[in-house]
């Protein structure tokens, strides 16, 4: 099976002088390539921590994580930020721009910072500014953008090299409804036309609705899982409204 994510009996522990808790509680979880993937699950169900893991941004307890058959666990700190660089591509909900940057040079530094050339760097970042209908912003500083054209750059940043998994963590969290729904479809299409692997947390049904596969967590456990499979994606939505409320999370967010 060609997986790009493998995690195997992962733990986190939380220390402070009176208390331990564990945030992450014995979780397996396969990602095969070219995968949509949802994490849910109540406030403090533990699936920050665990993409924070994931994303080597956090360190396990115990357990193991492989990304592309490498063992991040493993990993000592400048491999960490080496393997980060090369292989994982990020969408956070604050954007993370960098001030000073045009939205073309945010873009190009994804690029730069792994040696591509610039030849290679004008025709990538052409081509994914083209697919996310960006093109006409390029120039423009990120105090120049509204959040939604901030987020469909910080989506352009994480896609132009071609990373083994994106990782996004409530991506859609600070955007307004008709920009949300924008970058739901360019996550769509990214995954439909570049098989790219994606990775995200969201307590939204709705941004869930449109991943394929949604992983639900309880107390640091996978707790439920549905599989879109031919289902419409209201029909989805409805399924994970069913869940979220048994799960007692929020399920105010309809369409």
């Amino acid at each position: 099976m060609n997986y790009v994510l493998n995690a195997k009996n992962v733990q986190k522990y939380y220390y402070n002088k009176k208390n331990v808790t564990k945030a992450v509680d014995d979780i397996d979880l396969n990602v095969r390539r070219g995968e949509y993937i949802g994490i849910m699950g109540p406030s403090g169900s533990g699936k920050t921590t665990l993409l924070n893991c994931i994303s080597t941004i956090d360190t396990v307890t115990s357990g193991h994580i492989f990304i592309e058959d490498k063992d991040i666990t493993k990993l000592k700190q400048n491999q960490l930020s080496d393997f980060r660089r090369n292989h994982l591509g990020f969408i956070f909900q604050d954007f993370n721009l960098l001030d000073t940057l045009t939205a073309y040079d945010n873009i190009a530094l994804a690029l730069a910072v792994i040696g591509r050339s610039p030849e290679t760097i004008e025709q990538s970042v052409g081509r994914i500014a083209a697919e996310l209908g960006i093109g006409e912003i390029l120039t423009k500083f990120p105090y120049e953008l509204s959040g939604g054209q901030k987020q469909r750059i910080a989506c352009a940043r994480a896609m132009v090299k071609e990373p083994s998994l994106i990782l996004a963590d409530e991506p859609t969290g600070a955007l307004d409804s008709k920009s949300a729904k924008m970058l739901l479809q360019n996550l769509g299409d990214m995954n439909e036309k570049r098989n790219a692997t994606i990775l995200m947390v969201t307590h939204d049904a709705f941004t869930a609705s449109h991943c394929k596969r949604i992983l639900f967590m309880k107390d640091g456990k996978l707790f439920h899982e549905l599989v879109r499979g031919a289902d419409s994606r209201k029909d989805f939505f409805r399924k994970i409204i069913e869940v979220v409320s048994v799960l007692g999370g929020d399920n105010s967010h309809v369409i």
